[in-house]
């Protein structure tokens, strides 16, 4: 599963990324809930992404200590929540600079690439959608994909580590009645991904020439938000749109 992007583009996505996220919280208040994350506040938001981008930072440097728990209770006795998510951000830059292609770390897509390059990318993703969030808090709704902002090459990057990489996991949800191969259209890059479902689950195929029976289409931004269940604006089946939200849900486990 090759990334879309450089290790650069994803470093520089996690930094500016968190930078927007941090502005974003602040203006919104830590009490303002976030309509993309129910039952989440600000607070409950910052406090997920920092210990997520710990966890990853000590997951890359072999951190025997790496506990979720103990950052989850760090975050709620900082004096500034906001200080120490931007010290989170800027420890997992250097530690993604820092350590070798080859390091040993864990990885849990298939056929994902070397460690370094998964979570720079993992990552730059997490933050993305997670200040998408964050805006959505300052909005008091989901933003749409303009005042989202997301960049065709970022959104494309998204998608396909989605597609490919988190949906084949496991029985490969999301499922539709009567859909063998469901295709993922970007209107305004022309690329596309074609999801072929058996009864092992799914194969993601990019730029698949292969009759589909159904079709998810929209911009590049369109989809990387949709299709994370941070957006509305996709064309296709309502009953397909509709079962996307119910099914493809990514949780941290």
């Amino acid at each position: 599963m090759p990334t879309r992007l450089g290790l650069e583009r994803h470093l520089e996505l996690i930094y500016t990324a968190g930078l927007a996220l941090g502005e974003r919280a602040r203006q919104a208040g830590e009490t303002a809930p976030v309509p993309t994350c129910p039952r989440w506040t600000v607070t409950d938001l910052v406090d997920h992404i920092g210990m997520v981008h710990r966890w990853a930072r000590a997951n890359l440097r072999g951190d025997p200590d790496g506990s979720t728990k103990t950052w989850k209770e760090e975050a709620a006795t900082v004096p500034d929540r906001l200080s120490w998510l931007g010290t989170g951000v800027d420890d997992l830059v250097a530690t993604l600079r820092e350590v070798p292609d080859d390091t040993k770390a864990i990885v849990f897509l298939r056929d994902a690439p070397s460690p370094r390059r998964f979570w720079a990318r993992r990552q730059a993703h997490e933050t993305t959608i997670h200040s998408v969030d964050a805006l959505a808090a300052v909005l008091g709704r989901t933003p749409s994909s303009d005042e989202a902002g997301i960049p065709p090459d970022v959104a494309e990057d998204g998608v396909d580590e989605l597609v490919c990489g988190f949906l084949p996991r496991g029985k490969g949800k999301p499922r539709f009645d009567g859909v063998d191969r469901l295709r993922i259209a970007a209107i305004d890059t022309g690329h596309s991904w074609t999801m072929h479902y058996t009864e092992d689950g799914i194969t993601a195929v990019p730029d698949d020439d292969a009759p589909a029976d159904a079709t998810i289409s929209g911009t590049a931004a369109q989809l990387y938000l949709g299709l994370w269940n941070r957006g509305a604006e996709l064309e296709g089946p309502e009953e397909i749109l509709t079962g996307w939200k119910k099914q493809a849900r990514v949780r941290w486990s």
